[in-house]
């Protein structure tokens, strides 16, 4: 959204205290592990922008808490998968062939607004060593969360979202809804569902310091059905939808989410695709 169309719908700017008191208002508290999805602009104007909200998120849980959000970069696949935008067949050697290697220093989010391409770079964030499906985090469980990111199992156990599971971690959805929600695919990973199939991909990654494209296989996940299964979800347990500002919130542990999307979609997935 254009910043004079968020600037014409607040009436309150948000600053760095009143979004800290709002986000232990919803529940948020120090020392808590907490996956974040957000979508900026949905919150209207925030006096300091991006680096505010981060700054705020950081005071909420303290020194002892930790954040995590996803830092992907989807154009590190294979280019005969894309499809928003596609290229033309004929560039497609040309990516395998020359597209920096992921670098997680130096490699941007693709696709994922400002708030996670800033936290990339947030002075002690550090981020996983998956060249598509990254997290970033900052905070005392940040080791845990990141380290030997799996490239084959790049959203399940071994990945920061099974990490956060294990540590009985929180989400955080600001500005969106269950459609954003990266926890859900954790239970791709561990329900069998009628049409779960892997897929082959590749990505430019550095091999012994060298650039290589590494051929490997992944879970051909889907998420269409993220946003009926999130409001399944939200009945079953009666997950409260808060507000900050012009934003709908949504705050609760990760465990309860993914042990019901696993049972959700045993039941309603279909071997055409989602439900």
């Amino acid at each position: 959204m254009p910043d004079i169309d968020v600037i014409k719908a607040t009436k309150n700017p948000l600053t760095i205290p009143l979004l800290v008191e709002s986000l232990h208002a919803c529940g948020v508290q120090p020392g808590q592990t907490i996956l974040v999805h957000t979508a900026l602009s949905k919150l209207g104007w925030i006096v300091g922008g991006v680096q505010a909200y981060i700054m705020a998120l950081l005071e909420a849980v303290g020194e002892q808490g930790t954040i995590m959000m996803p830092t992907q970069t989807g154009d590190l696949t294979d280019p005969k998968e894309w499809q928003n935008p596609p290229i033309p067949e004929s560039w497609w050697q040309l990516h395998r062939d020359y597209a920096p290697a992921y670098d997680p220093q130096v490699t941007p989010t693709r696709g994922m607004g400002r708030v996670p391409e800033l936290f990339r770079v947030w002075p002690g964030v550090q981020r996983s060593a998956n060249p598509v499906v990254s997290f970033a985090a900052h905070g005392p469980n940040a080791d845990y969360l990141l380290a030997d990111h799996s490239l084959t199992d790049e959203l399940g156990e071994q990945s920061p979202l099974g990490k956060l599971y294990a540590l009985d971690g929180h989400v955080l959805l600001i500005g969106v809804d269950h459609f954003n929600n990266t926890s859900l695919h954790l239970a791709e990973y561990r329900t069998d569902y009628p049409g779960k199939s892997m897929m082959k991909t590749g990505s430019p990654m550095l091999v012994d310091g060298q650039r290589q494209w590494v051929e490997y296989e992944v879970l051909n996940t889907g998420g269409d059905d993220f946003g009926l299964l999130g409001k399944a979800f939200d009945q079953a347990h009666d997950v409260r939808v808060q507000r900050i500002g012009n934003a709908d919130v949504r705050f609760f542990h990760q465990r309860p989410l993914v042990d019901f999307a696993c049972k959700w979609m045993a039941a309603n997935r279909t071997a055409t695709g989602d439900a």
